[in-house]
């Protein structure tokens, strides 16, 4: 019944746009600002993350913008995990303004290092919820975690085209060859979207 409802009010929403394609994106957190670090493309949490989104979508309508990650949680004594968290609350709150959905996984933290759980699995189901529910006509995925490539070969099987975002400098090859679309960013793509262009550098004194 659930099912049915679902697709009933997708259809509503088809007919109010005059788009020709429909499309979701997902945004797996964590590795796509590790991905941004590795290109020294710093103060993430400023990112214009809906800037990018609509440039990613080009002409086609997006139905919904979904952020995946893992919640930080820390003890009051603990200095560094007060100001993740801090800065991570930061973000959610302007992704929020921005009508982002985000998803929060798991963080477990061992001997200094965060480790993020569960994320992959809330992508892959919500990939095929979609698909099922004829939410999206196309799925932008910000991810290479190939973990999802057995969810991307069914959403695939239902008619669904699932376009990989990767960067040029680590692209996923597993990821890449199971798409309809992959599409590699380079560092100048990403910095048009970054806070003023900041990319950790000083400006040098005159």
């Amino acid at each position: 019944m659930e099912n049915k409802k679902n697709k009933k009010k997708n259809k509503k929403i088809r007919k109010g746009t005059k788009a020709k394609e429909v499309t979701a994106i997902y945004f797996d957190g964590s590795n796509f600002y590790h991905k941004l670090k590795d290109l020294k493309i710093f103060n993430t949490a400023n990112f214009d993350y809906s800037g990018f989104a609509k440039w990613l979508a080009r002409k086609r309508k997006i139905i919904s913008n979904r952020y995946y990650v893992g919640v930080i949680r820390a003890d009051k004594n603990d200095k560094k995990g007060q100001s993740l968290r801090a800065n991570q609350q930061k973000l959610f709150a302007r992704l929020k303004r921005k009508e982002f959905c985000i998803k929060g996984g798991y963080l477990m933290q061992n001997e200094g290092k965060y480790h993020e759980k569960g994320t992959d699995v809330k992508i892959a189901v919500d990939l095929l919820a979609g698909a099922y529910e004829d939410y999206y006509d196309s799925a932008i995925l910000i991810s290479s975690d190939t973990d999802l490539i057995p969810a991307i070969k069914k959403i695939r099987q239902l008619g669904k085209r699932v376009e990989y975002i990767g960067f040029a400098h680590k692209p996923s090859f597993g990821m890449q060859a199971h798409v309809t679309l992959s599409r590699l960013l380079i560092k100048d793509e990403l910095m048009r979207f970054s806070a003023k262009g900041f990319s950790g550098r000083k400006k040098k004194k005159k």
